[in-house]
């Protein structure tokens, strides 16, 4: 249980425009504690909120109310049955989880958003989400049999369809719940022909209670009635979900037509194809990917046009899945408004870079390089699907006429489209303008006969303008439903019954004036502006991911919210708002949570709105800091390259005293070092050392400049010699720059923005000419190269050099592919860990590429960051996080794995991790490389050029 002031701002805001602070926020380990949670909520009165991942879209995830997240404990899977579809879950449960478990027999629960791999099955009950294959199974509601639930005044039962025999035996047991089946029948024959007459047909109404669950054609299904209503009515505990036939194999065919109206126009042509999936996109979402650099390769996948409709296909083999795609090819071709181009996939890892393009829409949408930022507001409304051609159009036409802009995409199968639009929720007037654009968008939608809400509920974003769906006495009914169930109105108020206004409980809103503090970091992305970065976090919860990637490391060992990137990003918006996190730049609230941010940079290469903690936490760090002294662990790892440099004048004294059985255990101590931790030795003589004393090397060729790193340079120097042989055999000249430089990769942990500032100007004054003159500079520590690519740019954004010297940097692999080097191919296997800052920010296809050239057999685990994270893994009270981390994925996949078996890693870090848990030692490219060159065979000829394949057609 937690009510302090920093638990409760995570929990103020969801994925939506809204923020109420909560009373308190309560993390159930069992089912008897949710009882308890809400029988003391009801002892003292207290309004009562269930969460899950909070990723809604429309406020319904954020009350003034004691929050229960269910998912850090609640999110089991009780019982799975194949045999007769069903699955039994905890309301914590992420989807994927459920999902992945399922498709071993071939099933699957058919609603699947595009936040599956973090969403909660108890937030999708709640919210009635759908997503892209719910063309194939519907919507929640109709996966749902029966739900466990508690009612705010402590009734315990389970609920689902009812035959009229059992509820007329329900109502004359006369106990509490026979009352509310009693009053639920009252209020289905009060309502019926009403309900009949005013509820669209459409496949995604999910605007409104689901009253229609309890006619009698629909089997007065209390449960499906639940479905939707936000936690306004009880507490769920446990679902009984329905499980469908999932085809084995897909068949990815997209249809390029001349804009999205068009697409849209031709859904029911589509349709009779009989896809599992239908969605649609148009140009202004792919424009804006391309602007901020998001899938830059994989939009290059979709064929000729200006908006596209992505049809997928499911069979028991390829032939029979694709077959149905040739078939509506071959009836789309003789066509007058045939597309201007088709494409079929038949590349399993291509359909997937495909799928991830539309599954990035709303963050793709939201930070955009010279546009105003966007938000949700009427993010998913419904039509019939054979009127979403006409409706596009009209809706645009609003778009135009209010000024607005707004990228179209979505489920176009079934008519429900997404949008994120640049409305104006910091002035008066312009939160004035967004109200009365609501209720005209709200009027054009009902003139369709469609339903305002289409995935992500009504919550407050849309409940004021249910009347103008339903009319008034259907949403008088809505009362009196909830009020069956929460006679107090204590159950989420606010929310769809008596709901607040759109334009209340802003989360930016008039109020929203942070100062504009200096700042080390300059953020262009970002007008300059530490405040406008941080509202780049919009909620979509990709950071709270339990596998696949990198990001966040933190948050996949803890399942905690305030080590998310998101919970982090929320603290600090909270940080300069002050009105619950009230300590500034020296708040404990927020230290407490980037302390165990591993600067991995997962987030920024994972996160669809690019939000940079690593970058954050530094900047966080240097205002906490400031005028105070850091931990001893900084002074002794954040000065690294002062201590090493120092270390290499008596290297073997060095590290008698660091290992010595007496001495080691005190200077650990000292250090802030944990004593489980093994010291790495000092290379008893550095590679600048070997390198001054070698014989002269290639002199005739390109001049390549070897960035010696403190870490290659002081502990692994047979690296970079290594990387020497391999470059002079790909006919360079190399050198070293004339003094010892160092990018300051470590200082950035601690917050020590001022020396790594210094250390930059030293190294543009010293690589000046070299700069001018277009020399590359080739990098074999992956966080420094990172750090030229990254931390250079946003300390110096107006400095010429600075950004030629980030262009100038490159890891070996992109060099020598830039250079077209072809290697000796190299027979055998290799598990590959990739630098989780090394795939963030140079990403991983000329690592691939190299790979694939030396002909090796290889496995690119899929283990986001190894845990020791530099300095990280280190320290006395990370120790044990850092190795949960790593037991995730990466050290049991070295275990597995062969002594006839490559293991490469590039970063020092990584190596480190692996040695210490493991006693194997990975190598780094360049060593792999230089023995190819002494053991591998010459290649007939180049390589083709092709993408790497994936781990699955490897195997």
């Amino acid at each position: 249980m937690r009510f302090d002031a920093g638990s409760r701002a995570l929990y103020a805001t969801d994925g939506s425009n809204y923020r109420q602070v909560p009373i308190g926020v309560v993390l159930p380990k069992s089912l008897e504690d949710v009882v308890t949670t809400v029988a003391a909520c009801r002892k003292y009165g207290a309004p009562l909120l269930s969460r899950g991942g909070g990723t809604s879209l429309a406020g319904q995830c954020c009350n003034v109310a004691v929050v229960m997240d269910f998912s850090k404990y609640l999110h089991n899977i009780v019982e799975l049955d194949p045999a007769n579809k069903r699955a039994r879950v905890e309301p914590g449960l992420i989807l994927d989880d459920l999902r992945d478990a399922a498709e071993k027999h071939t099933l699957t629960f058919a609603p699947d958003p595009s936040t599956h791999t973090h969403n909660t099955l108890g937030g999708m009950i709640g919210n009635n989400s759908c997503g892209v294959h719910s063309v194939m199974g519907g919507k929640t509601s109709e996966n749902i049999e029966e739900l466990e639930i508690l009612t705010y005044d402590g009734l315990r039962m389970r609920v689902g369809a009812t035959s009229d025999a059992q509820l007329e035996r329900i109502i004359r047991e006369g106990d509490r719940r026979g009352e509310i089946y009693a009053a639920l029948k009252a209020l289905r024959d009060k309502y019926a022909e009403l309900i009949r007459s005013r509820y669209p047909k459409i496949p995604r109404r999910v605007s409104g209670y689901n009253l229609d669950e309890l006619l009698p054609e629909n089997g007065f299904n209390v449960a499906r009635a639940l479905v939707g209503s936000e936690g306004t009515c009880v507490t769920i505990l446990e679902a009984t979900t329905r499980l469908v036939y999932s085809p084995p194999v897909r068949s990815l065919l997209v249809l390029g037509y001349i804009d999205v109206f068009s697409a849209a126009d031709h859904v029911m042509d589509a349709l009779a194809a009989g896809p599992v999936g239908l969605e649609g996109l148009g140009e202004e979402l792919v424009s804006d990917m391309k602007a901020i650099g998001l899938h830059p390769d994989d939009l290059e996948l979709l064929p000729k046009g200006g908006g596209w409709l992505l049809v997928e296909f499911g069979g028991e083999t390829k032939d029979e899945s694709d077959g149905k795609a040739h078939k509506l090819m071959e009836q789309l071709k003789g066509r007058e408004d045939a597309p201007l181009d088709m494409k079929l996939y038949d590349d399993k890892s291509k359909e997937e870079l495909i799928w991830k393009v539309r599954q990035s829409g709303l963050g793709a949408t939201a930070h955009v390089p010279n546009k105003q930022i966007t938000w949700e507001g009427w993010e998913d409304a419904a039509v019939p699907p054979e009127k979403l051609g006409p409706y596009l159009r009209d809706f645009r036409a609003l778009l135009k006429r209010y000024s607005y802009k707004g990228d179209l995409y979505g489920h176009f199968g079934q008519g429900c489209v997404h949008t994120r639009i640049d409305f104006d929720l910091e002035t008066q007037p312009g939160i004035d303008k967004f109200h009365r654009f609501l209720g005209d968008a709200a009027d054009l939608v009902v003139s369709y006969g469609g339903s305002l809400s289409g995935e992500h509920g009504d919550g407050q974003s849309k409940a004021e303008f249910l009347d103008r769906m339903f009319g008034a006495e259907l949403v008088q009914a809505f009362g009196e439903f909830k009020r069956i169930w929460d006679p107090g109105c204590h159950m989420n108020p606010g929310k769809i019954v008596d709901p607040y206004l759109p334009t209340e409980n802003l989360r930016i809103g008039t109020g929203y004036a942070p100062s504009r503090s200096q700042t080390h970091f300059h953020f262009p992305k970002d007008d300059h502006n530490f405040g406008r970065t941080i509202l780049r976090c919009v909620g979509i919860g990709n950071c709270r991911r339990t596998h696949h990637d990198t990001m966040c490391p933190s948050f996949m060992a803890t399942r905690e919210e305030k080590y998310s990137t998101r919970g982090r990003a929320r603290l600090l918006f909270e940080m300069l708002k002050g009105e619950v996190i009230t300590g500034g730049w020296r708040d404990e609230n927020v230290r407490e949570a980037l302390d165990l941010c591993l600067a991995c940079k997962g987030c920024k290469g994972d996160c669809p709105v690019n939000v940079d903690m690593a970058s954050y936490k530094a900047e966080f760090l240097s205002h906490y800091y400031q005028g105070h002294l850091r931990p001893r662990a900084a002074y002794t790892m954040g000065l690294i390259h002062i201590w090493a440099r120092l270390a290499a004048h008596l290297p073997r004294t060095v590290n008698y005293f660091t290992h010595s059985s007496l001495w080691s255990p005190l200077l650990k101590k000292l250090g802030g070092i944990a004593p489980q931790r093994e010291m790495p030795e000092f290379a008893k003589q550095t590679f600048r050392d070997w390198f001054a004393r070698r014989s002269e090397g290639k002199s005739d060729g390109l001049r390549v400049i070897l960035w010696p790193d403190t870490f290659t340079n002081h502990f692994f120097p047979e690296t970079a010699i290594a990387a020497v042989e391999v470059l002079e055999h790909a006919g360079c000249t190399v050198v070293l720059p004339k003094q010892p430089l160092c990018c300051g990769r470590p200082l950035y942990d601690w917050g020590m923005l001022d020396r790594a500032t210094e250390l930059w100007k030293r190294n543009l004054v010293m690589l000046h000419e070299d700069i001018r003159a277009g020399t590359p500079i080739v990098g074999l520590e992956p966080a420094c190269v990172a750090a030229f690519r990254d931390e250079l740019g946003n300390l110096f954004p107006h400095d010429e050099d600075a950004k030629r010297l980030c262009k100038q940097t490159h890891t070996l692999a992109e060099f020598l592919q830039k250079n077209a080097y072809v290697p000796n191919r190299l027979a055998a296997k290799a598990v590959v860990h990739m630098h989780c800052n090394h795939r963030a920010v140079m990403g991983k296809e000329a690592d691939c590429h190299v790979f694939e050239q030396l002909g090796l057999d290889y496995e690119l685990l899929d283990s986001g960051c190894c845990g020791m994270a530099g300095s990280f893994g280190f320290e006395t009270h990370k120790y044990a996080l850092s190795q949960t981390i790593g037991e995730r994925m990466l050290l049991p996949a070295v275990r597995r794995t062969g002594a006839d078996t490559l293991l490469i890693a590039d970063g020092f870090s990584c190596r480190e991790q692996v040695r210490q848990a493991t006693g194997r030692m990975p190598l780094h490219l360049a060593q792999v490389l230089q023995r190819a060159i002494h053991d591998g065979t010459a290649p007939a000829a180049p390589a083709p050029q092709r993408a790497p394949p994936t781990n699955e057609e490897r195997t």
